[in-house]
């Protein structure tokens, strides 16, 4: 039985922990950011396989106590690095610390790596090739107050990284962030779904994805393919599973708009490159002339923030237009706004019956969510 930490967005550590639950993880512990768990190998190819949510999938190879830096860097060096990968492989190590008392995450990073070279020098008389740009294999190194624990990253690019999207036009939305706040949203496949700020798409191609059950990692590789133990008649069942539970492509009441015309391109042509085309609608309209598509339904929007001078005055006038337009044609709808603007709903007057707290990145951000009540939100026509 091997230990495990998968990564997430904070904030969606709950719905990180359902999925672990589907790949029959066992121990399953909950912290910010992510879950440690137990399991064989068959739950970390399917967790990499299947995840919506998760960033990284790590095993762990080593843990113990330190109380400086040579304490990690015997520590490493006592690992029988080649037993898990090849000298062939290039690698790279990343540290990551928690109320840490050490002084420079960069002189822990360059130790462990000093430890893993000199163990391959010991055990085979070379050394594997440092890449930080594209390695093979990743070393995750985790520091508390007064322990550390070693990683091999079990899935190489992060796994917010479908293999779908080949455009995007400015900072676009994580794809695992869009997926746990469609899921956030309580939106199930045959309930219109309209994103009304679609930009490159990201909403709307991982809503494809829920909807025809497609896995996430079906069309890419993975870090595990690079390691020693791995088992690819284990990863061929988890594959062949996964295609044969998609469903065909056809129309699935999702609707995308945006006002500027090449994101509307972009995020067409994304679909089309994943072979989805046929299962949204796009349209190029701004947010006050959307109308809604169905008599229900959820809209969700990553409305632009005021990152730039000038911009902020710009949002404070669109909000107030952004909830006429909601008022007056989406009585019925359950409304989610992703935004790091906490103005946003005291500009619209409208109350939001729940506020998330999530991060884009960095960024710290609300999901607000605005039930547009049938009837009562509506202006009377004079």
């Amino acid at each position: 039985m091997n230990q495990y930490f998968a990564t997430c967005p904070r904030g969606l550590e709950a719905i990180l922990l359902e999925e672990l639950k589907q790949a029959n993880a066992r121990d399953i512990k909950v912290t910010d950011g992510g879950a440690s768990f137990s399991g064989e190998l068959s739950v970390c190819y399917h967790a990499n396989m299947h995840s919506r949510v998760a960033t990284r999938i790590l095993m762990q190879v080593g843990r113990g106590k330190y109380l400086n830096e040579d304490d990690i860097f015997q520590g490493a060096l006592k690992i029988n690095w080649p037993n898990w990968f090849d000298v062939k492989h290039s690698m790279m190590v990343k540290v990551t610390a928690v109320r840490s008392p050490l002084k420079s995450l960069e002189f822990i990073t360059l130790r462990v790596k000093d430890a893993i070279c000199d163990r391959f020098r010991q055990s085979v008389g070379s050394r594997p090739n440092i890449d930080t740009r594209e390695p093979d294999v990743r070393v995750h190194v985790y520091l508390n107050a007064d322990s550390y624990q070693l990683y091999v990253d079990t899935s190489g690019d992060p796994l917010y990284q479908r293999g779908n999207r080949k455009n995007s036009i400015e900072a676009p939305l994580r794809e695992n962030l869009a997926a746990g706040i469609l899921r956030l949203s309580g939106w199930q496949p045959g309930q219109a779904l309209l994103d009304p700020m679609c930009g490159s798409g990201t909403f709307l191609l991982e809503a494809v994805m829920i909807a025809l059950n497609i896995a996430p990692g079906l069309n890419r590789h993975f870090g595990f393919e690079k390691l020693k133990n791995f088992e690819s008649d284990t990863l061929k069942k988890v594959r062949n599973a996964a295609v044969k539970a998609v469903k065909p492509t056809s129309f699935q009441g999702i609707y995308g708009s945006d006002m500027d015309l090449r994101a509307v391109r972009v995020a067409k042509q994304n679909l089309e490159m994943a072979g989805w085309l046929e299962a949204v609608q796009l349209s190029h309209w701004e947010f006050t002339k959307v109308s809604p598509p169905a008599e229900t339904g959820v809209l969700v929007a990553n409305p632009p923030y005021g990152v730039r001078i000038g911009e902020e005055d710009t949002l404070a006038e669109l909000y107030p237009q952004m909830a006429a337009a909601l008022k007056q044609k989406f009585s019925g709808w359950n409304t989610y706004f992703l935004t790091s603007d906490l103005r946003m709903p005291k500009l619209m007057r409208l109350s939001p019956s729940k506020k998330t707290l999530l991060y884009n990145g960095p960024l710290e951000c609300r999901l607000f969510e605005i039930k547009m009540v049938a009837g009562s939100n509506r202006k009377q026509v004079p």
